[in-house]
Order: structure tokens, then C-alpha cells, then sequence
């Protein structure tokens, strides 16, 4: 009987978080929006002189080509072609804060290896929008607030107990996009508002909230100043 070869498969995707397999090797989990969230295995990635190396951290952007396991889901990455970086969130806290904790929402609410174009896509979105503003509660909101409309979760607003003015900031979040995000107005008892609906709408759906996201909502700067 001939040998069976496994499939080789080519992504674009983001790194969502890596950790170690041996000494010398690295799992990596990704997000692609073709194969959707996916494990690959780095052979000799921890290598000085390998051809990974300075291509797998969080949240780079790369096209990828993996070898899929036929006995696990643990597949083995066979070349990275990186794309971006997103170097500005390693400048400040705030944003990889709120990138972390966005990155595990979506681990949380999806299933693995099921296509996610447009939740790829949000992702994408808000890495690329973080570095051009101060760190903000209402980033994050926002995407809470698009990633329920994704998965089929968008809340009713007319059957809430929110006030006509908080609702108006959910349909903002809802329906701006990044920029128009970043000029959004409400008031702090609006924002607290807001907060507590989806913190509340969130552990009902999901039920829990990762544990990252005080710290994500923390992560605003006083006055809204940009990173020094």
C-alpha cells in the first residue's frame, strides 16, 4: 500500500499566543481566516539559526504552510512568511492588554478549525487601530460589542434596561468603525453603563468573562494622552 502523505495547507494568519513544546521547538496557535483557529507545531523554532526564528510572537501577521496532522490537531508548520509585526504594541501595555484579552474572547466563544473570515478580520481591524490612539475603554467595548454580533449574540437594545443614551453608545460601538470609535462621545456614567451591560451580557452567553478584561478596561490613559 503507498505511504499517505499529509496535506499541505497555506494560510494567512495571526499568532494568538505561542508557548513551548521542547526545548528547542514551539506551539503556535493562530487564527487564519480560511482554516479559522489552528495549533501548529515549530520544529527547532527556539534555534538560533532557524528559519522561523524573529517570525513567531503574538499578534504578527504572516502567511503560513503546514503539514496537517492526520492524529491530532497539533499540526506541523512548515514555513512563515511574515507580514507584520504590530511592533506599536510592544510600546505600551495598554494595548497588548486590550489585544490579549480580545485574543481570548475569540479563543473562548469559537471552535477550532472552522473558517472565521470575519472574526479574522475584527481581529485584524483592531491591532491595526490600537496604535493610533491612546489606550481606551471603549475600544474594547466595541469589540465586545461586533465579536457578539459575529457569533449571533448581538443584544436586543429595545428589551434592555439601559438608559436611551447608553443604548446609543452600544449602536455606535456596533455599527462605527475604528476611527469613528476612537471620536465616539459618552458620558463616564454612559460608559459605566455600557460596561456593566456587556460584563453582565457576556457571563450570561458565555458563562464567564476571561479574566483579562478589568485590566483591558484599566489600561486607558488619564485624559485620554497618547503614549509618551
Amino acid at each position: 500500500m503507498p505511504a499517505q502523505h499529509n496535506l499541505i495547507e497555506n494560510a494567512t494568519g495571526l499568532v494568538l499566543r505561542t508557548r513551548p513544546l521542547t526545548e528547542t521547538s514551539l506551539i503556535v496557535h493562530w487564527l487564519t481566516p480560511t482554516l479559522g483557529r489552528l495549533a501548529t507545531a515549530a520544529k527547532g523554532a527556539r534555534r538560533p539559526n532557524s528559519p522561523f526564528r524573529g517570525k513567531l510572537d503574538l499578534f504578527y501577521l504572516a502567511d503560513l504552510s503546514l503539514s496537517r496532522s492526520r492524529r491530532s490537531e497539533l499540526h506541523t508548520l512548515r514555513e512563515v512568511g511574515l507580514l507584520e509585526t504590530h511592533c506599536a504594541l510592544r510600546q505600551e501595555l495598554g494595548w497588548l492588554q486590550q489585544a490579549s484579552y480580545c485574543a481570548e474572547l475569540i479563543e473562548q466563544t469559537t471552535e477550532t478549525e472552522t473558517p472565521l473570515p470575519e472574526i479574522f478580520e475584527l481581529l485584524r481591524g483592531l491591532l491595526d487601530a490600537l496604535g493610533r490612539q491612546a489606550p481606551q475603554p471603549r475600544t474594547v467595548l466595541a469589540f465586545e460589542v461586533k465579536l457578539l454580533g459575529l457569533l449571533g449574540l448581538a443584544p436586543d437594545l429595545a428589551q434592555t434596561r439601559l438608559s436611551a443614551g447608553a443604548r446609543a453608545v452600544v449602536k455606535a460601538l456596533e455599527e462605527g468603525d475604528w476611527p469613528a470609535i476612537a471620536r465616539l462621545k459618552a458620558s463616564a456614567a454612559q460608559a459605566l453603563e455600557v460596561r456593566e451591560f456587556l460584563r453582565e451580557f457576556l457571563t450570561f452567553h458565555l458563562g464567564r468573562v476571561p479574566r483579562g478584561r478589568e485590566a483591558a478596561l484599566r489600561a486607558a490613559r488619564p485624559g485620554g494622552r497618547p503614549p509618551g
